[in-house]
């Protein structure tokens, strides 16, 4: 039996139902996937690699760990929510407790389990898609001695023609360049194709995964529209089921116009500032040698097989998605939910971390394994 995940194994790991106990299964698939893969390359980061720290990140999210308080503690003192509730309710003319207010209407348990969820099912979406490939291209392909170029042809061709989210020709190419970094004797023009073959599966993980991450950033917030009717409608003293018909009587109204007005801005405001909250709350990266924040620039350097890319088809996907050629100038991102500013912070810590032997740490110790699946 081989060292690593089966392609049923993988199967029965994205089919399970309770949504901690699977993410805690699908991180221990990626690293034993990824150990599998490095014994052919040596110490150099495959997709995997990245993915089982992301999917380790991704289940403090799952789990709720620390997020809710973090969120209070948050909206009670940012300056700049403290600044747009004193400017909001001074334009509505109302003495009120805003922090108290926005607590009530937005309920943060329940707002930040929209966001836990639609983490997970991204983590799901990528496994049960991604992870299932690597299973297979490693029963298939990983132990070839010699090149194939039948059996890469027909690995692939299972794969579905076209652009993501629906077609799967970044993944064709992704393990076509896996399959020949395989055969390949030089290690920088190895290097190269591996870093080719992770942008490109990154590059179609990410765009498969635009919703489940604009969802993570928004769902802590309802409709714009709903949310300053709540707020209307606590501080005109109209009790919740009373509100939609009350407010298409009064909307006619000069006052109900006017406040109407002052809040849609105040909640799309609002919107905005949360999103940047969860981008630095819920899209970060805890690598064994610490945490990487996604709004700020990384740190380093390119290693030195991959600081002047010969490979032309590398040279091309990096000119798509790295807008600060050669450096990691400005690779922080403001908004996780921008796929070029997501794309381009991804590309650029595959590339500075390509060589990190400590990627390949175990993200459990074997009791921790042990216990997680005993709960399967």
């Amino acid at each position: 039996m081989p060292p690593y995940p089966a392609v049923k194994d993988c199967d029965r790991i994205a089919a399970m139902p309770d949504p901690v106990v699977r993410n805690l299964c699908i991180t221990q698939c990626y690293a034993e996937l990824s150990a599998a893969f490095s014994r052919r390359f040596g110490p150099m980061a495959n997709w995997c690699t990245f993915a089982t720290w992301a999917s380790k990140q991704a289940g403090q999210t799952i789990q709720g760990k620390d997020l809710e308080r973090a969120f209070e503690q948050w909206l009670g003192t940012d300056p700049g929510i403290r600044d747009l509730l004193a400017e909001t309710a001074a334009q509505l003319q109302k003495n009120t407790d805003s922090i108290a207010l926005i607590r009530e209407v937005l309920d943060p348990r329940t707002a930040l389990q929209g966001s836990a969820d639609a983490v997970a099912r991204g983590n799901q979406k990528v496994f049960a898609e991604i992870g299932r490939q690597f299973a297979g291209f490693a029963a298939s392909c990983l132990d070839d001695t010699s090149h194939d170029a039948e059996k890469i042809a027909r690995f692939c061709a299972d794969l579905r023609p076209g652009a993501p989210p629906d077609g799967q020709m970044y993944l064709q190419r992704a393990f076509t360049h896996y399959y020949q970094a395989l055969f390949e004797n030089d290690a920088k023009a190895r290097a190269e194709y591996l870093l080719l073959a992770n942008l490109e599966i990154g590059f179609h993980e990410q765009t498969r995964l635009q919703p489940e991450i604009a969802e993570a950033l928004n769902a802590a917030l309802p409709h714009p529209q709903l949310l300053a009717r709540r707020i209307a409608g606590k501080l005109i003293g109209l009790p919740s089921w009373l509100l939609p018909l009350c407010w298409w009587i009064l909307h006619n109204s000069r006052r109900i116009k006017k406040m109407d007005q002052t809040l849609q801005g105040f909640v799309e405001t609002l919107r905005r500032r949360i999103r940047l909250f969860l981008t630095d709350r819920l899209m970060t990266l805890e690598f064994p040698d610490g945490r990487i924040a996604l709004g700020s620039d990384l740190k380093g350097a390119f290693p030195e097989r991959l600081q002047h890319i010969q490979n032309p088809e590398l040279q091309a996907l990096l000119r798509v998605v790295d807008t600060s050629p050669d450096s990691l100038r400005h690779t922080g991102t403001t908004d996780w939910a921008h796929l070029p500013e997501r794309m381009h912070f991804i590309a650029d810590l595959f590339r500075s971390y390509h060589e990190k032997p400590d990627l390949f740490d175990m993200p459990f110790t074997a009791d921790q394994v042990a216990a997680f699946k005993e709960r399967v």
